[in-house]
Formats: C-alpha cells, sequence, structure tokens
C-alpha cells in the first residue's frame, strides 16, 4: 500500500487510458474488482486522470494482496512506466519475486503437466 501510495501522483499523470482499462480488465481477473465496482470507475469519472485516481485508491482500500496484484499487472503490462514508477518487479517483498517470462509461462507450465 505504501509503495502505491508514494507513486500516486506520478501513476495518475503518466498512465495512458489504453493502459489503466488493461489494468482494470485484469484486476477484474484476479477478482480485485466485481464488474460493478469497474463500471462505477469508468463511467463516474468522463477524465482519464480522475480515473487513473479513483483505480488507485480503490485498489489501496482493498489491501496488500490488490496492491501487489496491480503492480505485478502493471508491470507486466508496461514494464516502461512500471520501472519509471520504481514498482519494477524487484518491488515485491521476499520470496515473491517474479520475472515477467515467468508469470507469463505460467500457463503453458500448468498445462505441460496435464
Amino acid at each position: 500500500e505504501k509503495k502505491l501510495s508514494d507513486v500516486r501522483v506520478k501513476f495518475v499523470e503518466r498512465v495512458s487510458e489504453e493502459i489503466l482499462k488493461q489494468l482494470l480488465d485484469d484486476l477484474l481477473s484476479d477478482r480485485v474488482f466485481n464488474y460493478m465496482e469497474i463500471e462505477e470507475i469508468l463511467q463516474k469519472n468522463p477524465i482519464r486522470a480522475d480515473k487513473a485516481r479513483n483505480t488507485i485508491d480503490a485498489v489501496m482500500k482493498k489491501g496488500h494482496r490488490a496492491c501487489r496484484l496491480m503492480i505485478k499487472r502493471l508491470h507486466l503490462i508496461d514494464p516502461t512506466l512500471s520501472n519509471q514508477l520504481g514498482l519494477s518487479s524487484d518491488s515485491f517483498g521476499p520470496g515473491e519475486t517474479h520475472s515477467s517470462l515467468k508469470l507469463l509461462l505460467q500457463p503453458l507450465l500448468s498445462l505441460s503437466q496435464l
């Protein structure tokens, strides 16, 4: 939560509408948000910066797991922005470090075990 609050202003300034929507879709699939929450964020805030602000605030309110997932998803979607914000994959705590490649290959690895 602290990591996200530290980068909140820069995130709001720099995240694009396209990246934000992709991030919301991913957080929906991670069950951080439900459809109603996403619709509220998107429709209540016509301005991109307000959508970004509302998204990061809602994630922080949901606690550590939600924050960790947002950082991970942002790193996968837009590694450049993630690194500019100082939220690279080494932002995870001990035992939580994941390379982007490992995260991308995980579904394939689980299929190969069938």
